[in-house]
């Protein structure tokens, strides 16, 4: 059919052109609002002669080479970058107000509201300008190696960089997949190279990342950070997993050891260590950031990994640097111009620096991305920028319980839009600023799945030691690595154990090759008074903040916390 013919396509063209200059901001919403509702079915022109679906990997590299400025990395991996922002926005995030998913959502700052009429301007916005653009990408790919709960996705965008990202980011389909992968289940229109409508009713900016649960859908503009699409399809699964499958959804990495049911979830922020923790050349990855404990076993969301490089070495962290070859993408990665080799210790465009390759790039992943069997082992992660938190400590139920609440860690440089230095935080269930549903329903659900299965827990501080941020060290990463052996090992389960006072936490007195002032953080502190002093403080952060959740929590899971 002739594009002529297709008025799908041509009218919001039409309309954005013709009568955008005629009419004030307001005029211009009211005016566009009714269009909409004439034009229902405008969208996406999928029959475009210059439309690239499921682009060779090869293909996408040419594309971000002649036309976004990326270049070919010494190591072979695609080096490209995002423009202004380089973080998430989570200001900027909304989810729309309708009536199918209303009554489930947690709304509040972490789920703006935004009402039908706004998305829907939003969505013509960014669809307009993908209209507009000589090279359009759709990648299909699922959500969720179990096919039971899996999802299909589809993103459409205009650069080949994040079509790359997301190739590598979700689970890639066989060509006879691909061939019967029919209509998605859920559709991104990345338009982030143009601007929101700032002037829009619950706007704030010229961002916007939003997602529309009636319709299945997001829409993102102003913004073009990758991250924003990886996180929009974890926040579409951390909704519809426990609502309409009834499975537990998790910010979490996995792994597996040899023997069936050795499974670690890992729980943590960005910058707290799941990525590298979890790529342990003696345990199979089942996946780096995103899972769900199902009732049969454990299964990873994503098709791949989302690396920090920052000083990334192949010394420290063998697996993910051998990961960035051809076919991964770096993220505002600085580079030698001459020998275009990466420089991972500059951080002069941001420190929130990216690699995301395929999960097969790590040599130990496990194919297909999950395990009939349940977890044996819980590490929640936590960066602790105060210095006080022990470096291990083994958890009660009451005290797992009341940790995943409070999900405390300090945000690290970079990762979040104007985060320049550690800021102290509380994200419950360790996810929040992709959480939906109301904490507590989370939370319910790990604590049964814990007691059922009998799972141990243990609190790790990745963060600083011997002083907090400024004065102290972060703890070495071996000595993290070490932690986390003798927790596989069965030996820290089996080690003596002191009690870390304000905290009433169980702290082990040894483990092999760790020493002794580490374990404890009052003894590697010089000045005895300053500990203290910082311990009563983050107490009284965490008494703050657990307040949201004191109504909704039994007195046992409530004075697991620390006691000023």
């Amino acid at each position: 059919m002739a594009r002529g013919m297709q008025t799908p396509y041509v009218t919001p063209h039409i309309l954005h052109k013709n009568y955008a200059q005629a009419f004030d901001s307001e005029q211009y919403n009211n005016f566009m609002g009714n269009a909409l509702e004439y034009f229902s079915q405008a969208g996406f022109d999928m029959d475009r002669i210059q439309l690239k679906r499921n682009a060779p990997v090869a293909q996408l590299y040419e594309d971000a080479i002649r036309n976004e400025g990326a270049v070919m990395a010494s190591s072979g991996a695609l080096i490209n970058f995002s423009g202004k922002k380089t973080g998430r926005s989570p200001k900027d995030k909304r989810i729309v107000y309708e009536e199918t998913s209303k009554d489930d959502i947690w709304w509040g700052s972490v789920n703006i509201k935004m009402d039908e009429h706004t998305f829907e301007i939003n969505r013509e916005r960014a669809i307009d300008f993908l209209n507009t653009r000589d090279n359009v990408y759709v990648f299909d790919g699922y959500a969720g190696w179990d096919p039971k709960y899996r999802i299909k996705v589809r993103v459409i965008c205009a650069r080949a960089y994040h079509a790359l990202f997301m190739n590598n980011m979700l689970i890639r389909p066989t060509e006879e997949q691909l061939a019967d992968f029919g209509e998605p289940d859920f559709i991104i229109y990345n338009a982030g190279q143009f601007p929101a409508n700032r002037f829009t009713k619950g706007m704030s900016s010229t961002t916007s990342v939003e997602i529309n649960f009636k319709r299945m859908e997001m829409v993102i503009l102003g913004t073009e950070y990758a991250g924003e699409m990886k996180k929009g399809v974890f926040s579409v699964m951390h909704y519809l997993q426990p609502v309409k499958f009834g499975q537990l959804s998790l910010h979490s990495s996995a792994n597996v050891g040899d023997e069936k049911g050795d499974v670690t979830l890992f729980f943590g922020l960005s910058g707290t260590g799941k990525t590298t923790l979890s790529a342990d050349p003696h345990r199979a990855l089942i996946g780096d950031d995103e899972h769900v404990w199902s009732d049969t076993g454990v299964f990873n969301i994503e098709g791949g990994c989302y690396a920090k490089t920052i000083n990334l070495s192949a010394e420290k962290e063998p697996e993910i640097f051998n990961a960035i070859r051809f076919g991964a993408i770096l993220e505002n990665v600085v580079y030698n111009p001459m020998t275009r080799a990466p420089d991972y210790d500059d951080v002069s465009i941001t420190e929130n620096t990216r690699c995301a390759y395929p999960i097969e790039f790590i040599p130990n992943a496990r194919i297909p991305c999950s395990v009939d069997s349940q977890p044996k082992n819980i590490i929640m992660l936590t960066c602790d920028a105060f210095g006080v938190l022990p470096p291990v400590s083994k958890l009660t139920p009451e005290q797992a319980s009341y940790h995943f609440l409070a999900g405390y860690t300090s945000k690290t440089p970079g990762t979040e839009d104007g985060v320049l230095e550690p800021i102290p935080t509380f994200s419950t269930c360790y996810s929040a600023p992709f959480i939906v549903l109301h904490p507590g329903r989370y939370a319910e659900m790990l604590a049964e799945r814990m007691a059922k299965h009998n799972v141990d827990c243990w609190l790790i501080n990745t963060g600083w030691t011997g002083g907090k941020f400024g004065t102290g060290k972060r703890c070495p990463l071996k000595y993290t690595r070490a932690i986390v052996d003798a927790v596989h090992s069965g030996e820290l389960a089996k080690a003596e154990f002191e009690n870390f006072g304000t905290f009433n936490l169980s702290i082990p007195t040894a483990i092999e090759g760790i020493p002794r002032e580490l374990l404890n953080p009052e003894l590697a502190w010089p000045d005895k008074a300053s500990f203290t002093k910082e311990v009563r403080k983050l107490a009284g952060m965490f008494q703050k903040a657990f307040a949201l959740y004191e109504k909704d929590v039994e007195p046992k899971v409530r004075s697991a916390g620390p006691q000023l």
